[in-house]
């Protein structure tokens, strides 16, 4: 049975949460000696619960640690292109358990300032206790966010709407659009026609058609929910905005990249 099908009969018979679960044990178990050997060489830093991490990243302490600040670096160099990083307000929206975040006030400075917003109320609750620098708000599925109207200079999220429903996705891009600044940016990441060997023969016709794919019957915005997006899906989401680039990227080995979407608000 193909993984694909696999999933769709998981989420049919409502095992999909159960199934995630067992794999976080496993994942747990696996990474344990790694975990616990890679924590002590690096006492002074602070880790998430470990479900968190698994939930919005991986089971591995050295991933979560190096990627993330890997990944603060690389945005930032993306961002560099379309906006000069200087007294500047950024928001990570569905920053989880602060993997990314936690890295930019070392990484920009610059007099900047750094925010942090997510559904998952114990990931908030645990970046606010445990995060400095940085100011995070609690919202929920629904897109509404307690910012002003054009309050953020750059604005990114990082594999948040491949967890979201057709209708979310606008939603939310009304959403983060009304409190971007004009000239400011947003960065979203997608899963793009890199995805298609994990579909089903009937998802890649509707996919090839220009259609979002959802993959559902479980909570949206858990990482078992899953979307599928196809460039001239994107470019109708963003059609009031102005894309400013579309970044694809090779899978190497394992690693299959999402595809990258930066608008600017003109």
């Amino acid at each position: 049975m193909k993984k694909s099908d696999l999933s769709q009969f998981l989420r049919k018979f409502k095992l999909i949460h159960l199934a995630d679960k067992t794999r976080f044990y496993i994942e747990k178990r696996k990474n344990k000696a790694e975990n616990e050997a890679f924590k002590k060489e690096h006492p002074s830093f602070k880790f998430p619960p470990d479900y968190l991490m698994y939930e919005s990243f991986q089971m591995s302490y050295r991933k979560y640690y190096e990627s993330g600040k890997k990944n603060a670096e690389w945005l930032t160099t993306l961002f560099c292109k379309h906006i000069e990083l200087k007294n500047k307000k950024i928001l990570d929206w569905g920053c989880g358990p602060g993997r990314i975040i936690r890295h930019l006030p070392e990484v920009i400075s610059n007099n900047c300032s750094f925010y942090g917003t997510d559904y998952n109320q114990k990931s908030i609750k645990w970046c606010s206790e445990n995060l400095s620098r940085i100011s995070f708000n609690h919202n929920t599925i629904d897109a509404k966010l307690p910012y002003s109207d054009n309050e953020f200079d750059v604005i990114y999220g990082l594999s948040i709407i491949t967890h979201l429903s057709e209708d979310k996705h606008y939603e939310w891009f009304q959403e983060l659009y009304r409190i971007l600044k004009p000239n400011g940016i947003l960065l979203l990441t997608a899963q793009g026609d890199n995805f298609i060997s994990k579909l089903t023969t009937e998802e890649q016709e509707s996919y090839n058609n220009g259609e979002l794919i959802v993959r559902g019957n479980v909570t949206e915005g858990h990482r078992v929910y899953s979307a599928f997006h196809p460039t001239p899906f994107m470019q109708k989401l963003f059609k009031n905005a102005n894309i400013v680039d579309h970044i694809i990227q090779k899978p190497i080995d394992n690693w299959i990249p999402q595809d990258i979407w930066i608008v600017k608000k003109d």
